[in-house]
């Protein structure tokens, strides 16, 4: 074969290699967060470093032809105050298909009924860690999953999700549901779930006007044992240059079967933005339970308060 023969097809070749990577891509992403915390719980005061979340984790998506799109997501947690794990891909693990018909979603993942309620208002400390809401009601199942998410029409989108039992003695199929809304400086989001008897609903609405966000979010839950309780919570955000101020109050009303079983949380935080991913940050929590709950884990009727200096870099 001539040399400028071997050229050209060596070009050829070359450049269907490119194209090919040019198709899919993988991206590595996560964020480290730790902070120095003292705390409260009960009587026992302690100070110690804690990890708040931290996460890594790989995206990659490969364009098919014709608009359709193939991706995947795997995601594990691990201790950023002593670098235990192991690590494993139990915050997500994800096979997808998406196109003009919206996304196919198989895997694990966590509930979209809480992404579109009570975490879409979370704006302090991303719902990690002390500070994070204590009192929502999480019904949903994560693993064995499969998902549709519509496209968005006019600012609105939503997502049904199956999570199977997969033959589990004394479990069932699980469903998990959510909307979203978003058009200018409103967000409105709606989530379902149902996992055997149990079951929440909740609202949640956020307005944002310049340097202000203020957010709220109703649930209502279910528990075969518990009982049906509400919740509620407020929270608000100013941003001023690098700086953000944040204030949030939460309200659990007593389950119907345990009195005295109210508890409220809330906390009060400052960010300080040293770039778009690496923040300084400081915050107070305290949650007041009632007499026969505690939503901390400890002792019933013991509360929980903390006090922290953080530190979040994300990649």
């Amino acid at each position: 074969m001539p040399s400028t023969q071997r050229i050209l097809l060596a070009s050829l070749a070359i450049c269907g290699c490119s194209v090919a990577f040019a198709q899919s891509s993988v991206s590595v992403y996560g964020s480290i967060n730790t902070t120095v915390e003292q705390q409260k719980d009960g009587h026992q005061k302690t100070t110690g470093m804690h990890n708040n979340l931290s996460h890594l984790g790989f995206r990659g998506i490969e364009e098919l032809g014709g608009g359709l799109k193939a991706g995947f997501v795997l995601e594990g947690y691990f201790n950023a105050d002593d670098g235990s794990g192991p690590f494993q891909f139990d915050s997500q693990s994800e096979l997808n298909l998406s196109g003009d018909f919206g996304m196919v979603r198989m895997g694990q993942f966590l509930s979209e009924s809480y992404l579109a309620t009570a975490d879409y208002i979370s704006m302090h400390n991303h719902d990690g860690g002390s500070s994070m809401d204590m009192l929502y009601d999480y019904i949903g199942r994560e693993s064995n999953k499969i998902a549709y998410r519509t496209p968005e029409f006019a600012g609105f989108s939503a997502e049904v999700a199956h999570s199977f039992h997969e033959r589990a003695e004394g479990e069932k199929n699980a469903w998990d549901l959510a909307a979203n809304y978003e058009q200018g400086a409103v967000a409105l989001g709606a989530g379902y779930s149902r996992n055997d008897k149990d079951w929440q609903a909740a609202l949640r609405g956020l307005y944002s006007m310049e340097q202000l966000s203020i957010g709220a979010y109703y649930q209502r839950s279910k528990n075969q044992e518990q009982g049906t309780r509400n919740n509620y919570r407020l929270s608000a955000m100013y941003s001023l240059n690098q700086s953000e101020l944040h204030a949030n109050i939460g309200r659990a009303n007593h389950w119907s079967h345990i009195d005295s079983s109210s508890a409220t949380q809330w906390t009060l935080g400052y960010n300080y933005n040293l770039s778009s991913r690496t923040k300084l940050y400081t915050y107070y929590t305290k949650v007041h339970n009632g007499a026969n709950i505690n939503y901390y884990g400890g002792n019933e009727g013991e509360n929980f308060s903390s006090f922290a200096l953080g530190v979040r870099h994300s990649f």
